[in-house]
């Protein structure tokens, strides 16, 4: 399975660094798709990530139109995360695909509505209460990350710790 983790103009720099070390954990491709509220040299992002970056997979996006021009939303394998979600995200049957798109927009205002509006029965969300707004995007991006994973069996990633490996 090929994932692909996309961050539309995202902000905090932090953000995506620990983002960048969940796609490096994963094995997953991050796409930026900019403008990005930061460098991507900024040591808050390079911090964030640790010594990652070698291990990681990033394709930068002039526009988030360039993107979709490129990937195809009609296909059925992109998602666009948001607190308006018509689906819970466990409700797709990601393992049906060889690849996953998840789109994630920028952490004070998502991604936008006209693109919500376009694509409204490919939008998921994270179940939480009505009095909370959202979720940091990091945490988001991790949930949904691994859920598309945990329905492949977790296949290709590591299956015992290499200290219990040697240890028991």
């Amino acid at each position: 399975m090929k994932l692909n983790i996309v961050l539309v103009e995202p902000e905090i720099p932090q953000n995506t660094g620990n983002i960048a070390r969940t796609c490096a954990a994963l094995g997953a491709k991050l796409h930026l798709v900019h403008p990005l509220g930061f460098n991507i040299s900024d040591k808050q992002v390079k911090r964030a990530g640790l010594d990652y970056w070698d291990k990681l997979e990033i394709e930068e996006h002039i526009t988030l139109n360039k993107f979709l021009e490129k990937y195809k939303p009609e296909k059925e394998n992109m998602f666009f995360v948001t607190t308006k979600g018509k689906k819970v995200y466990d409700e797709v049957k990601y393992s049906n695909f060889s690849e996953v798109f998840l789109l994630f927009g920028k952490e004070t205002k998502g991604l936008p509505e006209d693109i919500l509006k376009r694509y409204i029965s490919k939008t998921i969300r994270i179940p939480m209460r009505e009095a909370i707004r959202s979720l940091n995007l990091s945490n988001s991006v991790a949930i949904i990350a691994y859920e598309v994973f945990s329905q492949k069996n977790f296949e290709g990633l590591q299956e015992i710790s290499n200290y219990f490996a040697e240890n028991v």
